[in-house]
């Protein structure tokens, strides 16, 4: 199979070949514990090397002397004793000075280096030169071409005899100007068996060190599909992460050992996973040398999970112990000598014991026998003080149907779907399937599980589960669920929504009518059907206002209203709220819906600092209400001309919605995230994300089809292309005459339509596709989409060559401008009016225009428009005159930052901590600490304060 992830690991190897190119010999230390992958990354680095010289401990062979460097050389080190430094014992070298020597030769010899008396001149005239070719040694590489530097690999150095240690460090030590790479791998780079030489060389700071942990969840679903085991959720490889740590040995091992049923272990969140056949065989060795005490303690350790506080596994223990075992054991004693065998660990003040490794515990765990793993389940029920804790232990002690702890546990799952815990309400209710005794039971539980595991976006085959829930009675339930899964076949959905509904009685039944009714507010949202979105979104409310399973139903209502025409109005009915950080789940969707108003109205202000709040208190929430409120805030970033915070959040919603295996929710993110990049001029990055796009449009819905057209529409404009700028918008036009995709504020392209056709010389159909929306916008009073109107207004009137209408457009559009915070939009209209003005032959006012726009570009960081701006200052002969704007943020210190470091800074500046920074982000607090440690040298700063300070001067 294809090599999978260290992506980061090749890059650092990468530069340092290149620096070995350039005759800067390098230094790479690779260590990881076994198992990790460092023989397969450095195999897949030197995958189309030639010139390498390798040689791999063996401990069975750790004192053979020279052992090492006798396959490094690639001969057995015996001649004819006439040698410098070859001795006569064996034929092999006197010492390691003598062997460091011939090392020395071999690598000279490898980069054509003092072969023969003309070697120097050869090289000084270059690999292509007549007469440098040489004889190729079948024993020897090839000498290096000045791309190509030699390489030495000392693998499982740890294992490798002392005298070739001894040797290699005598001969790194000495290289200078060399073309020569030394890889050395080991487990741990603090292994005694190092020589401390060669360990002081490849740990000093000049050395790359390469540290191999596990491979991360996405990387082991890519290692399972191609091990054949495809279907691995984001959170059942989440699981097997946790499971195994990444170690890539023992996931192909399990896989290999388990294969699909290794999938429904780790989908179980009860069911511990077992550990590979060998990995087991080792710990059930040490578990076989323990007390009965010791090893009772373990055994009960295991069944309370993979952590647990020493008393409640010793209470756990007693129902393992004969009573003079027990009388006779002691605690503190047969738990030193289970850390003593490597079977738990503890540390001085730590309050609870662990299992070192998670497939240790699995061992132990699946040693057990049915009868003692019952019994011993049932005395962690008697012994947990947590009810989930205290239920789970006695459904895994359960050896058939028990509609008693069946009943407790679905009503426990219920009460945690109602929280919006969905993957452990899943987790619950599949459990009370299980020991279901009647058909009936069983598929009701069922059905509640399937959509909690929805919810949480954990179900990695739809197909699969909606032929399984299609063998189920027919009834609302199965209805509802099969509508929900077939949300992407728009015409089936309906159907099946509609015989839910007929089957449903809301006055009985409220909460199953809120979920039908929730389905058909998200049916008619996907066909932009703003009115009846509305309406669904209305009566779900009304029928289970605190119905979490419907999430974002109070958001779907809030924007179908606004796409219906009644956006201020809705906005002034909301009222006031709370801060994000104390609002209910109800009250963060009202925040949410409120944000996106605001957008949709033109207050960006209010907009970001909504959704701002809403993004950083959703964590709780379901995956798909955090892709939403990191989209929306993007897309409120974006018009607010904050484009690189909007690039970051476009990021976290696309990679949420990927880890979470639901990518057909960040449509919008796609046609966002091609429209930033667009204006960024990232136009590959543009392209990628169109094409995403395009693909969910293939299937004809109204949704996918307009973000497609859009992200494609808005990177054709960036380029300067309007014949593709029709072609892409073409789609829309039969979708046009619902009014909801003419909503001023929401979705707008009337006016990219309108532009392109004017620059192609047909005002008509510009004229067609302007003044529908024109009417509404003036209608509507809004001031944003009255500004973009009246820019594609002026340009079409003076592409018809009516000036007075087109000079009347363009200061329309300026007085809208006073009321509009878009900075882009903004931008634009000055770029269009200065280009008309200087066409007129206006200079001096077409230079006021243009230098007001170049003035906002040049803050925003947008190329392509701001290329466009610079060729008409030229054109009315006007050089380049630095701005004020360009000598703002993006061309001091902050245009140094990536985004995602941008980011990090602009949070850490307002006082949040690295964990807090983390949390809004979506990041470990360990690569906040990775992005503070390249922002500082960057910046010129050394910290927090300094950098608060560094940015408030330029935002000054």
């Amino acid at each position: 199979m294809e090599f999978v992830g260290r992506a980061d690991s090749l890059a650092l190897l990468a530069a340092a070949r290149e620096r070995a190119c350039a005759g800067h010999p390098q230094r790479i230390l690779v260590e990881g514990p076994a198992g990790i992958g460092k023989t397969a990354l450095v195999r897949r680095f030197l995958r189309d090397d030639t010139h390498v010289l390798y040689g791999a401990g063996e401990e069975a062979e750790s004192e053979l002397a020279f052992g090492v460097l006798e396959q490094l050389l690639g001969r057995d080190g015996t001649g004819d004793g006439s040698g410098p430094g070859y001795g006569t014992a064996g034929g092999r070298w006197a010492d390691a000075h003598a062997a460091g020597v011939a090392l020395l030769e071999a690598l000279d010899e490898a980069q054509g280096a003092g072969a023969d008396p003309g070697a120097d001149d050869r090289a000084a005239r270059g690999p292509d030169t007549p007469g440098t070719s040489a004889a190729a040694d079948p024993e020897t590489p090839a000498p290096a071409t000045p791309d190509t530097p030699i390489t030495l690999v000392l693998d499982d150095a740890q294992w490798a005899d002392h005298l070739s240690l001894q040797a290699l460090t005598f001969a790194v030590r000495r290289l200078r100007a060399d073309r020569v790479l030394v890889l050395v791998v080991v487990r741990d780079a603090e292994d005694t068996r190092l020589a401390t030489g060669l360990r002081r060389l490849f740990t000093a700071d000049d050395a790359v060190r390469v540290r191999l942990d596990g491979l991360g969840p996405a990387e082991l679903a890519e290692l399972g599909g191609g091990l054949g085991v495809p279907g691995l959720t984001a959170r059942v490889a989440a699981r097997l992460h946790a499971h195994t740590a990444g170690n890539p040995l023992h996931v192909k091992a399990l896989l290999e050992q388990e294969g699909a049923a290794l999938l429904e272990a780790l989908g179980e969140p009860d069911v511990t996973p077992p550990a590979p056949k060998s990995f087991t065989a080792l710990v059930l060795a040490r578990l076989a040398a323990c007390s009965p005490a010791a090893d009772a303690l373990v055994c009960a350790a295991a069944v309370l999970g993979t952590h647990c506080a020493p008393a409640d596994a010793w209470e756990v223990a007693g129902a393992d112990l004969l009573d003079e075992e027990r009388r006779a054991a002691d605690v503190l004693a047969a738990l030193e000598e289970a850390v003593h065998t490597g079977l738990l660990t503890e540390a001085p003040g730590d309050p609870l014991i662990r299992f070192p490794h998670p497939l240790v515990h699995a061992a132990v765990y699946h040693q057990l026998g049915p009868s003692r793993r019952a019994a011993l389940h049932l005395s962690a029920a008697r012994t947990v003080r947590d009810q989930a804790h205290r239920l789970r232990h006695r459904a895994l002690a359960a050896a058939g149907p028990d509609p008693e702890l069946a009943a407790e546990l679905a009503a426990l799952g219920r009460k945690l779907a109602a929280e919006g815990a969905w993957a452990n309400a899943a987790g619950q209710l599949t459990a009370a399937a299980r020991l279901g005794p009647e058909p009936a039971m069983y598929e009701q539980y069922t059905l509640e599980a399937v959509e909690c595991a929805l919810l949480a976006g954990d179900v990695a085959d739809m197909g699969e589960v909606a032929q399984r829930i299609a063998r189920f009675t027919p009834g609302g339930w199965r209805s509802y669920l099969l509508g929900r899964l077939s949300l992407y076949d728009l015409d089936r959905a309906e159907a099946l929504l509609t015989d839910a509904w007929h089957r449903c009685d809301p006055a009985a039944e409220p909460v199953l009518g809120a979920r039908i009714a929730g389905q058909f507010a998200a049916l008619h949202g996907s066909m932009s059907h703003g009115a009846e979105m509305a309406e669904w979104a209305d009566l779900a409310i009304r029928l289970a206002p605190d119905d979490t399973a419907t999430d974002m139903i109070r958001v779907l209502r809030l924007t179908g209203l606004a796409m219906s025409g009644r956006a201020p109005q809705t906005l002034a009915a909301l009222g006031p709220l709370p801060d994000p950080a104390l609002a209910t789940p109800a009250q963060l969707e009202d925040l949410l819906g409120r944000g996106t108003l605001r957008e949709w109205t033109g207050d960006l202000t209010g907009a970001v600092r909504d959704l701002r709040g809403v993004f950083g208190a959703c964590h709780g929430r379901a995956a798909s209400f955090r892709v939403v409120a990191a989209t929306a805030l993007a897309s409120a970033e974006y018009r607010a001309g904050r484009w690189d915070d909007a690039i970051v959040h476009t990021d976290l919603a696309l990679s949420l919605a990927a880890d979470t295996d639901q990518p057909h929710i960040a449509l919008y993110c796609r046609m966002l995230a091609a429209q930033v990049h667009a204006v960024r001029g990232a136009f590959a990055k543009a392209q990628a994300h169109a094409r995403v796009a395009r693909v969910y449009a293939a299937g004809g819905h109204v949704n996918p089809t307009l973000w497609a057209a859009l992200a494609e529409a808005h990177l054709a404009r960036a380029q300067g292309r309007p014949e593709e700028v029709l072609t892409a918008l073409a789609p829309l036009l039969a979708l046009a005459p619902r009014g909801d995709l003419e909503e001023p504020g929401t979705v707008p392209w009337a006016d990219l339509l309108a532009e392109a056709w004017a620059a192609l010389g047909d005002e008509k159909r510009a004229v067609r596709a302007l003044a529908p929306y024109e009417v509404l916008a003036t209608q509507r009073g809004h001031h944003g989409a009255l500004l973009v109107a009246a820019r594609a207004r002026g340009t079409l009137e003076a592409a018809r060559g009516d000036t007075v209408a087109a000079e009347r457009a363009f200061r329309s559009g300026l007085k809208h401008a006073a009321h509009v915070e878009a900075p882009f939009d903004r931008a634009l209209l000055h770029l269009a009016y200065g280009g008309f003005l200087r066409r007129a032959g206006r200079r001096t006012r077409a230079g006021e225009q243009l230098r007001t726009a170049r003035d906002l570009l040049v803050r925003l960081d947008a190329p392509p428009d701001l290329g466009r701006c610079e060729r008409e200052l030229a054109a009315c002969g006007l050089g380049p005159v630095q701005s004020a704007a360009e000598r703002g943020p993006r061309t001091r210190g902050a245009a140094l930052l990536t985004p995602q470091e941008l980011a990090v800074a602009r949070l850490v500046s307002s006082g949040l901590t690295n964990r807090q920074v983390a949390r809004e982000l979506v990041i470990s607090a360990k690569t906040v600490e990775y992005h503070l440690g390249r922002i500082f040298p960057k910046l010129g700063v050394d910290s927090r304060t300094r950098l608060t300070a560094l940015l408030a001067s330029e935002r000054a």
